[in-house]
């Protein structure tokens, strides 16, 4: 593997404030935002890394980063006797009194950590993005390219090119950058599927020594955003100098057809509640329980989920969904949701369309319908939330314009 002949250094990018997660970042980073019951979504940038052997990784925060801090040191813990760890690196004002002003400055200044490191591959990755992927293959590739510089793409639709940074490649050498289009809106499709375009999917391998000339050089550029994929990148492939690693060839342990290519950018609410979505159906289209490639968290000291009858005999029922430990359904119904741990749904009261995250209440007859509920949400005997948009929005919650309803930490919901 590629690893065994070069010293690869993993950096994670966890810095971003994550505006469009609003309110589930009004009280924490975007990559610590509890996703799929039990984990967090930078679980599945460092499990990605893990599993494909790396072991020396730093995880680069800023933005209210206690809980992400926490939950790095809690749960991702290596055997340091093997120098492995996972580090979280806060914004150390290293290089004068600002913060980072973009991804590529927060790499800049952390140049100390590749200085001590010396390794020969730096693999950098997002911490918002929900997928499984082998980047030693993408390593191996990178290496033999001799290039500096290679970029992990995803196919996508022609159509959705305005959403993406998008790679037009050479005609002669589909591995080789042409261009890097900025949402661009015409485009060309592939040579072998007009109908798609390739999407940078913000996960990236350097040679070490020209991540470090380039970032220092766009450190001095007054004009530049110092952002990997505005400005980095660009500089790569204006030199000549930037490949593509194309998602569709990954090669990922115990993947099936219908889930191996899977990806998902969850920066907004409701594609954070579409890939909940994507979770719980009978063949999922992203599959929690491969074994040959699983995805690692904090495993809870906590008791496995009940569902029981309540005090009038009713039973408690769950279709179609997620129940994490703690839980306890009692004589309530819960279809097509994903409860995270010691939620409570209580007699006669129904979840349906729906995410909690942990310790979530719901009281008797309560009915929580299309509703992202944050931690220690408590809905009232009788009370509603999802039902009726206008009275959502009333009290101050965000709904989206196709009418999920997200309701903030610690909130009472009354009848």
């Amino acid at each position: 593997m590629a690893q065994a002949q070069k010293k690869v250094f993993g950096i994670v990018l966890a810095g971003g404030e994550g505006k469009r997660l609003m309110p589930l970042t009004a009280d924490r980073a975007k990559p610590a935002v509890p996703f799929a019951g039990q984990y967090r979504l930078i679980d599945f940038a460092l499990a990605n890394l893990m599993n494909s052997g790396l072991n020396q990784i730093v995880v680069l925060t800023q933005y209210k980063s206690h809980s992400l801090d926490r939950h790095i040191s809690q749960t991702w813990r290596l055997p340091a006797i093997l120098g492995a760890y996972v580090s979280s690196v806060p914004a150390q004002q290293r290089r004068g009194k600002h913060w980072f002003s973009g991804s590529a400055d927060a790499i800049f200044q952390s140049l100390n950590l590749i200085q001590d490191e010396k390794p020969d591959i730096v693999v950098v990755v997002g911490a918002d993005h929900v997928y499984r992927m082998d980047f030693s293959q993408m390593v191996q590739q990178h290496i033999e390219s001799g290039l500096g510089a290679t970029v992990a793409a995803i196919r996508q639709p022609i159509e959705m090119s305005t959403s993406f940074g998008v790679i037009d490649t050479e005609p002669d050498n589909p591995t080789r950058i042409r261009q890097f289009l900025e949402k661009p809106e015409t485009v060309e499709g592939l040579p072998d599927s007009p109908n798609e375009i390739l999407a940078s999917m913000g996960n990236y391998v350097f040679d070490a020594d020209k991540l470090v000339e380039y970032v220092t050089r766009d450190a001095e550029d007054e004009t530049s955003k110092h952002d990997m994929g505005g400005d980095i990148i660009p500089a790569f492939v204006n030199a000549g100098d930037a490949g593509v690693y194309d998602f569709i060839h990954n090669d990922v342990p115990g993947s099936t057809a219908r889930d191996r290519d899977y990806w998902r950018d969850v920066g907004t609410i409701d594609s954070f509640y579409d890939a909940h979505m994507d979770l719980i159906a009978t063949l999922p289209i992203f599959n929690l329980y491969n074994e040959q490639w699983p995805i690692m968290s904090q495993q809870l000291n906590s008791p496995p989920a009940k569902f029981v009858r309540d005090g009038r005999g009713s039973t408690g029922t769950m279709i179609d969904s997620i129940i994490s430990l703690g839980s306890v359904i009692n004589g309530a119904h819960v279809e097509r949701s994903v409860l995270g741990p010691w939620t409570r749904v209580m007699s006669g009261a129904l979840v349906l369309d729906s995410v909690t995250f942990d310790r979530v209440q719901v009281e008797p007859g309560a009915v929580v319908r299309r509703a992202i509920l944050d931690k220690n949400v408590v809905v009232r005997e009788g009370a509603s939330v999802g039902e009726n948009v206008e009275l959502d929005r009333a009290r101050g919650f965000t709904v989206t314009d196709s009418g999920i309803t997200v309701v903030p930490k610690n909130a009472v919901i009354e009848r």
